[in-house]
């Protein structure tokens, strides 16, 4: 029988888990794979002197209008925060639409306004893009496409690759914000109450920890597949094991109810406005001050640590003190979810 992950392409593809990877690693990258084609959110090219990231993305978020923004703040905060991860300052973003024939006009101009008061919190300028309209059925309201590019200042170079033993881990906050708000509207499960997406632009704040950390080893925003996702990546690309403090990663009151409900774990649930940031342990303290002096940091938290132990394996440390591995999910838990 022909494996299904290698026969067809599946919604769980998308979803940030095994699968994806598979998709990405095996099927796409042996025919578009060379030398400026790294593993980061972002590409660093060197272009006349001046090093630049480059990053592109799409959005086909359902639904379009959610607690805590819409799929135009998603499309900004998610290339600026991509950006960000490479230690570039953002400067120019493209911005393509994919419209569905009988969107409303008055959810277009919504969406818009949302991009334009995003882009001006950021600092960043939508310079270029393109509009297409597809048949109804055919986009489900409207995707949104986004490349952006960021001068990345002389001695930054965050990236997986330079992670070490004993590299101390700081999430910027809470985590499954973003996934369970979606998912509750969604699947119309009526949680309510105080369930918030995160999404927000970070380049503020990651330009204002590498002042005080400008050798800070690597950062990733932990979307889909969350915490979990971003972390084994790290120690797929360090060669080191990664062991994290349960009771050090926050979880809103109500994401943790819904996620108890659901059966989920908040380790694996998407984040759109949540930093982490991996650095030498002899200036944790300053960068997690500076964290928390951001709009966005102030229940930043160390949240473990890069062993030095040999290995691929991410684990967290329980309140009974033992130890559970996270591993990548294989398939899907919740695509489109930015």
């Amino acid at each position: 029988m022909t494996n299904q992950k290698e026969d067809r392409i599946l919604l769980a593809h998308g979803s940030g888990g095994g699968l994806s990877e598979h998709l990405i690693n095996e099927i796409i990258r042996p025919y578009i794979n060379n030398p400026d084609m790294g593993h980061d959110d972002a590409a660093v090219l060197s272009l006349n002197g001046q090093r630049l990231a480059f990053t592109a993305d799409s959005y086909v978020v359902s639904p379009l209008f959610f607690a805590g923004g819409d799929i135009g703040r998603l499309a900004v905060c998610g290339t600026v925060n991509d950006l960000s991860t490479a230690g570039a300052i953002p400067q120019y973003l493209s911005l393509s639409f994919i419209i569905e024939e009988g969107l409303p006009i008055t959810d277009f101009k919504a969406i818009l306004q949302s991009i334009k008061d995003s882009a001006v919190e950021a600092n960043v300028h939508i310079v270029t893009g393109d509009t297409k309209v597809v048949g109804k059925g055919a986009a489900d309201g409207i995707f949104i496409n986004t490349s952006g590019i960021g001068i990345v200042p002389q001695g930054i170079n965050p990236t997986a690759q330079n992670i070490k033993a004993g590299d101390q881990i700081i999430l910027s906050g809470t985590v499954g914000d973003h996934g369970i708000t979606i998912m509750s509207l969604r699947n119309e499960l009526g949680f309510g109450g105080t369930l918030k997406s995160d999404v927000a632009p970070l380049n503020h704040m990651v330009e204002a920890a590498l002042k005080v950390c400008p050798y800070m080893s690597a950062m990733r925003d932990p979307t889909r597949g969350g915490l979990t996702a971003a972390l084994n990546e790290f120690s797929q690309a360090c060669g080191l094991k990664i062991i994290i403090d349960e009771q050090s990663v926050l979880v809103n009151d109500a994401v943790a109810g819904a996620c108890s409900m659901l059966g989920f774990d908040p380790l694996y649930v998407a984040n759109e406005g949540k930093m982490l940031f991996v650095c030498p342990p002899n200036r944790v303290d300053d960068v997690l001050q500076s964290v928390k002096s951001s709009k966005y940091g102030t229940q930043a938290t160390v949240i473990g640590e890069i062993t030095n132990e040999k290995g691929v394996s991410v684990s967290v440390r329980t309140h009974l003190r033992a130890l559970r591995r996270l591993d990548v999910i294989y398939g899907e838990l919740l695509p489109r979810i930015c």
